[in-house]
C-alpha cells in the first residue's frame, strides 16, 4: 500500500512540474512580439515594446491603440522596415547607438516622431545640429618652419578627424627622426612647427611613415594629403592659393566631404 500511495504521489508531483513547466514556457512564448515593419519582421519581447508605455508600439501591446495585423497575424506597421531597427536598438540600449558614417538623422527623427518617441528624436536632431555644426566648421593644419613661415603647408578641411589623421602620422614620422630629420618641433592644437627644415638641391624634405624607409619632398607630402584624402571620401575644392599655376606649388589645400 506504502508503494502505491508513493507512486501515485511522484505521478502527481511530476504532474505538477510539467504543468508549471508547460504555463512557464507559455508565458515565455507569449512574452514575444512578432513586428512586421514595412516587410520587415522583427522578433522582440513584449517589455521592450513596452518600455515607453505612452509611444504608440506601448499603447499597440497593451491594446490601447489598434493595430492592423498581416496574414500571418503579426502586427503591421507600415513604416520604413530598414530604420526601424534603430527604433528597436534604442528601446533595447537606452541610448541613441547608429553606425558609423550614418546619414539619415532626418528620417530617423520623422521615425521616432511616428513612434511617439520623443526622447529618441531629440536625440537625433541633437546629433543632427551637432553633425551640421560640425560641417560648417572649417578646422586645418599648418606645418611650417619657425624662420620662414613661407616653407610650409596649409591643409584646410571640415572634418577634424581627418586633420587628426594627417597630423598624428607627421607627428609619429617626426619622433622617429629617420635619416635626418629635424629632431626639434612643436606641435599644438592646429600646428607643426619646425626649428628648421631641411633643405637640398630639390628642396625641403619631409619624411611620411609610408614604410618607413624613405624621405620625401614637400611636394609629395601634398599629393599623400590628396590621395589620403580622396580615400576617404572627400574632394578637392581648390588650392588656396591659385597664383602659383598647380597644386603642387600652391601653399595650402581645402577638402570638403
Amino acid at each position: 500500500m506504502d508503494g502505491k500511495a508513493n507512486r501515485r504521489e511522484k505521478e502527481y508531483e511530476e504532474k505538477q512540474s510539467n504543468s508549471e513547466g508547460c504555463d512557464a514556457d507559455k508565458d515565455y512564448r507569449t512574452s514575444l512580439i512578432t513586428l512586421n515593419v514595412g516587410g520587415y519582421l522583427y522578433i522582440t519581447q513584449k517589455q521592450t515594446l513596452t518600455k515607453y508605455p505612452d509611444s504608440l508600439l506601448g499603447g499597440v501591446i497593451n491594446g490601447r491603440i489598434m493595430c492592423p495585423l498581416d496574414a500571418d497575424g503579426h502586427y503591421f506597421i507600415d513604416r520604413d522596415g530598414l530604420l526601424f531597427r534603430h527604433i528597436l536598438n534604442f528601446l533595447r540600449n537606452g541610448e541613441l547607438l547608429l553606425p558609423e558614417g550614418f546619414r539619415e538623422n532626418q528620417l530617423l527623427a520623422q521615425e521616432a516622431e511616428f513612434f511617439q518617441l520623443k526622447v529618441l528624436s531629440d536625440a537625433v536632431k541633437s546629433r543632427w545640429e551637432r553633425e551640421q555644426l560640425a560641417c560648417r566648421e572649417t578646422t586645418f593644419l599648418e606645418i611650417t618652419d619657425s624662420h620662414d613661415r613661407s616653407q610650409g603647408l596649409r591643409i584646410f578641411c571640415n572634418a577634424p578627424d581627418f586633420i587628426a589623421k594627417i597630423k598624428s602620422r607627421i607627428v609619429l614620422v617626426s619622433k622617429s627622426r629617420l635619416d635626418g630629420f629635424p629632431e626639434e618641433f612643436a606641435v599644438s592644437s592646429n600646428i607643426i612647427q619646425f626649428k628648421y627644415f631641411i633643405k637640398s638641391e630639390n628642396g625641403t624634405r619631409l619624411v611620411l611613415k609610408e614604410d618607413n624607409t624613405f624621405v620625401c619632398t614637400l611636394e609629395t607630402l601634398k599629393f599623400e594629403a590628396i590621395m589620403m584624402a580622396l580615400k576617404c571620401g572627400f574632394r578637392l575644392l581648390t588650392s588656396l592659393d591659385c597664383s602659383k599655376g598647380s597644386i603642387v606649388h600652391s601653399d595650402a589645400l581645402h577638402f570638403i566631404k
